[in-house]
């Protein structure tokens, strides 16, 4: 039986994690891989409650550190119903967003990198991705490409100010720089397909 890989795509908002998904499913099943497509907050039944309680309502509706516990509590769901049990049967998995946002996002507030880390390891016994893949574009650039998608409907974390999304990408870069072994800085520019096969040159040491 194949092995079982988990791999979550990263970056900021307009980075095209989840078109950039969709295309590098595509292309894994076309090499005889199981895939399952999977999303944070979400994936579960309990996750995907969880996540229109985060994605919805104001700016203010939750504070910092209950925002980062609800991501906690959806992620061990995710990880319990859905994660766990397709790689066991040796499905890859592919995850838009997980750990990684949390660490980005959520440690921009009242909570360190180490606070979000050791909710991850209340909740989910420190399981970490396979590979995690940070799509990185100028700052401008995604800006552009959120707006173009979004225009005037984002939900109460994308909507934060530009300095926010700055902070976020910083630490998407220093989690790259620091943690390389399973944290790879991929550029988001250029055509869809350009950018999927540098996703499937940085999977190459785990492909079958």
């Amino acid at each position: 039986m194949t092995t079982g890989r988990f791999i979550s795509l990263e970056g900021g908002e307009g980075a095209g994690k989840s078109t950039q998904l969709r295309a590098l499913a595509r292309t894994l099943r076309e090499r005889g891989l199981d895939v399952l497509e999977t999303r944070e907050p979400g994936g579960s039944d309990g996750a995907e409650a969880i996540r229109t309680l985060l994605l919805t309502g104001g700016a203010d509706r939750w504070s910092p550190r209950a925002e980062a516990l609800l991501f906690a509590a959806a992620r061990a769901d995710h990880i319990e119903k859905t994660i766990r049990p397709a790689l066991a049967r040796g499905a890859w998995v592919l995850s838009d967003r997980f750990l990684d946002s949390s660490r980005a996002y959520q440690g921009q507030g009242e909570l360190s990198d180490s606070d979000i880390v050791a909710l991850h390891r209340i909740g989910s016994a420190d399981f970490l991705p396979d590979r995690t893949l940070v799509l990185t574009l100028p700052d401008a650039v995604a800006a552009d490409r959120a707006r173009a998608r979004d225009g005037d409907h984002v939900d109460r974390i994308g909507g934060r100010d530009s300095r926010f999304h700055h902070a976020v990408a910083d630490a998407f870069a220093r989690f790259a720089a620091q943690e390389s072994e399973r944290v790879r800085a991929i550029d988001a520019s250029g055509t869809t397909e350009a950018v999927t096969q540098r996703l499937i040159d940085a999977l190459a040491d785990l492909l079958p």
